[in-house]
């Protein structure tokens, strides 16, 4: 591959000179292909109401040298802006870096046979690793600044949880003012204190995410609040960027497959997005294909896919992954794109299954929030089904740290199921405080 140019990013320093640079960064319509600049808050067709693609031009190779240069020093540590040649061309000081991304790819054969694939095909890409603990920040850092570029004052998002804790830190760097709504119950307790601990204004309203999101894109449609929830093309242009590295990390081989959770579908939308854009460019030379999980009390998309993409209908949520608690998932469009790109699958996975998922890679000394596992989880019921091959290679993605959900963890290994602990669960053993009862305890452990 030749023929690469290097593309330094940009400044603000001259106001003309950022506006003139946000102009030229396009956003179309899936719908109905209409073109608008960047130079405003989009996150809907004004002429159709379609969601909307951030356009890259790729009419040239990119080579893994053509990485990493050049970057500015707000964005110098980042493992998002160092893909720069595949993301849109903001102005750099407008860039809100927190050296998000750089996060682990794991290898672990005791998860591998756990999905039923043979030992070394399997890695997870562990974004519970970014700043605040999931996936979210590398999305942020791309919205927010494409915010504070346009001069937008406030940023809001719905959340069940971790978009919310990921946008308050962002707007803080920022020194955005920032509004959150979320679910008035069933709100992991740790992302909510994130959230809280970084100033955001939090807005707790009777009804679930979707009525949420809902409600709040009426208030962005009114006043001049910048939305970054997935419908925002903007911050789906830095989760692409998760699939960017992972390849990367594994040499621009790609795997097999890739399983992901399924919750408002904006990393499906963001990947198939991804692959194909590294694909144009001669990074990759085929491409993986998605498998979405979604837990069975929150499936629409997989319901949608079992109809061959003919009936749509959106449910009413119930999930102990809260992460992935959402009935109408707003970035469904474009997650179809990614698999009928990809050649994917969209399945199902019960709670149970979830949790012993993350059981499983909890004691794998990994750990993920609940919603991560599903990547886990849906990969094994795949292989079981014949869908996957134990011999074919699969990244599952992690999308939040373990403490994002400290209460899934206690209540998976200190509450019984009928009357019984739960496969995996482990319990603390009560003894007395003397030596011997110390001594059979060791003696316990090291013979099993």
């Amino acid at each position: 591959m030749t023929g690469a140019v290097e593309t330094p990013l940009p400044s603000t320093a001259d106001g003309s000179r950022s506006r003139d640079l946000l102009a030229q960064v396009v956003v179309r319509c899936m719908e109905c292909g209409r073109r608008d600049d960047g130079t405003a808050s989009r996150t809907s067709c004004a002429n159709c109401g379609g969601l909307l693609d951030v356009v890259v031009p790729l009419d040239r190779q990119v080579t893994p040298d053509d990485l990493g240069k050049d970057l500015p020093e707000t964005a110098r540590h980042s493992g998002v802006w160092r893909y720069w040649p595949l993301l849109p061309h903001l102005p750099g000081d407008a860039i809100v870096s927190r050296w998000e991304g750089n996060t682990a790819l794991y290898r672990d054969d005791r998860l591998a046979r756990y999905a039923g694939l043979t030992d070394g095909s399997l890695q997870l890409k562990h974004e519970g690793q970014n700043p605040t603990g999931s996936f979210k920040d590398r999305g942020m850092t791309v919205g927010v600044s494409h915010a504070k570029a346009i001069g937008a004052r406030i940023v809001a998002c719905a959340s069940t949880g971790n978009t919310s804790a990921s946008l308050a830190s962002y707007a803080a760097a920022a020194g955005m003012a920032s509004l959150v709504l979320v679910p008035a119950t069933k709100i992991a307790t740790g992302k909510l204190a994130q959230t809280v601990a970084y100033g955001a204004t939090v807005v707790q309203i009777d009804g679930d995410f979707d009525r949420a999101l809902a409600l709040l894109r009426e208030l962005t449609a009114a006043y001049d609040v910048y939305l970054v929830n997935s419908v925002n093309p903007f911050r789906l242009e830095g989760q692409k960027t998760i699939i960017f590295e992972m390849l990367e990390q594994r040499g621009w081989e790609a795997p097999d497959w890739i399983t992901l959770p399924g919750g408002n579908l904006g990393n499906t939308a963001a990947f198939g997005k991804a692959i194909a854009e590294l694909h144009q460019v001669g990074l990759i030379d085929r491409m993986p294909r998605l498998a979405v999980i979604q837990a069975e009390g929150a499936a629409p998309f997989a319901a949608y896919h079992a109809s061959g993409f003919e009936e749509y209908e959106p449910v009413e949520a119930d999930t102990v992954a809260t992460a992935i608690k959402i009935g109408d998932p707003a970035s469904t469009p474009r997650a179809r794109r990614s698999i009928e790109v990809t050649n994917g699958w969209v399945t199902t996975v019960s709670d149970a299954e979830i949790l012993d998922a993350k059981a499983a890679i909890d004691r794998a000394g990994i750990g993920c929030e609940p919603a991560s596992a599903a990547s886990l989880a849906g990969l094994r019921r795949l292989t079981r089904e014949g869908v996957v091959r134990p011999d074919e290679s699969a990244v599952a993605l992690l999308t939040g740290n373990i403490l994002k959900d400290p209460d899934a963890v206690t209540a998976y290994h200190f509450d019984d199921i009928d009357g019984e602990p739960r496969p995996g669960a482990n319990r603390p053993i009560r003894v007395a405080a003397e030596l011997s009862a110390l001594e059979r305890v060791l003696s316990d452990a090291l013979h099993g």
